[in-house]
């Protein structure tokens, strides 16, 4: 999260909007937000209705998996990372500033 909130600026100029989900409580969130700096939303997916939707739910830790998605306008996924590679968005951030992306 906080090296999406390290390149909000840039996300932004490309007509991205930034959001974070956890499992976690609204005001879990907001807690961890606060504590780290990051001013995007964080949305709270409490129960997992949407965690379970994308497929990332991992029932062995009852958990979300680590996942960053890149989401058209069309609600289509155009990018994604997983697990280790979500750790760093460039390939995500790269994405949004390709020029096809901008129209």
């Amino acid at each position: 999260m906080k090296a999406f909130q390290q390149d909000l600026k840039r996300l932004e100029a490309t007509d991205t909007q930034v959001l974070g989900v956890s499992m976690d409580s609204a005001f879990s969130n907001k807690a961890f937000a606060d504590q780290i700096g990051v001013t995007f939303p964080l949305l709270s997916d409490w129960g997992g209705d949407v965690t379970h939707k994308y497929g990332i739910y991992l029932d062995k830790y009852k958990a979300a998996r680590r996942v960053n998605f890149l989401i058209g306008k069309d609600g289509k996924i155009l990018e994604e990372q997983v697990d280790k590679d979500a750790i760093d968005p460039k390939k995500i951030v790269d994405t949004c500033e390709r020029p096809k992306l901008k129209n």
